[in-house]
């Protein structure tokens, strides 16, 4: 992991922890115990970097609580964010797959607990286990999906239908199975993930909420139309 502060709190995972990995479920009984024992996590502190640019690979990671970004500074100045990751979520696996150095960076947006599996350890399951080269295939495909939507969104002039695409992205229930129907987030979070002031996506999550796609409640979004999210927001055609 990333930072020295970081590196110093990383610790065994605990049970609850591993009980939220969802691509443990997919393994044989010896490749999970292998996997359990492999898996630390870190706790990171709102600005700690899990992954730096240019940095080789040397875990797989998973957001076990809390809310990471995934973005990348241009040499103008400029910052371009790719995606949020929330609880659940495991990523970099293109990375990983290629021990390539990072072409991004992943930033803790607030505290949040770390999970990382050793890269060998990465590489024996892709080896040996079925279930886990099934789940790296699917996290792939939808990876694949996420970005091509969110490369629509930038395109986007109407920053309601950006913020919903972004939300969508956020309750993605394969790439992020641990946020479930309401997600821990506040407006200047989100502000940080789509690119716009606090005070436009305010206005864009209560014109979400008139039309029915969510939720707002204290401290997060629930959605109640995941399907208009994708379409930006709006209601399906009649």
């Amino acid at each position: 992991m990333d930072g020295g502060s970081l590196r110093e709190r990383v610790r065994p995972a605990t049970a609850t922890e591993l009980s939220g990995v969802p691509w443990l479920r997919a393994l044989a009984p010896a490749e999970r115990a292998r996997a359990e024992a492999a898996i630390v996590v870190g706790d990171a502190e709102p600005g700690d970097r899990v992954c730096r640019v240019g940095r080789p690979p040397t875990y797989w990671f998973g957001v076990v609580e809390g809310l990471l970004k995934m973005s990348k500074d241009s040499a103008d100045g400029s910052s371009m964010t790719y995606s949020g990751l929330s609880s659940g979520g495991w990523f970099g696996e293109g990375t990983a797959l290629k021990r390539e150095p990072y072409r991004y960076d992943i930033l803790a947006l607030r505290r949040s607990v770390v999970a990382g599996l050793p890269i060998d350890e990465f590489h024996w399951l892709l080896d040996h286990s079925i279930g886990f080269n099934r789940f790296v295939m699917n996290q792939l495909n939808e990876r694949l999906g996420q970005f091509i939507a969110a490369r629509e969104a930038d395109r986007l002039n109407n920053p309601d239908a950006r913020v919903a695409r972004n939300l969508a992205q956020l309750f993605n229930p394969v790439l992020f199975p641990g946020v479930g129907e309401l997600l821990r987030i506040t407006q200047q979070e989100l502000a940080y993930l789509v690119g716009l002031s606090r005070q436009r996506v305010n206005e864009a999550l209560r014109t979400l909420q008139a039309r029915g796609a969510i939720e707002l409640e204290y401290g997060g979004v629930r959605v109640r139309d995941l399907a208009a999210l994708r379409r930006g927001g709006e209601r399906e055609a009649a």
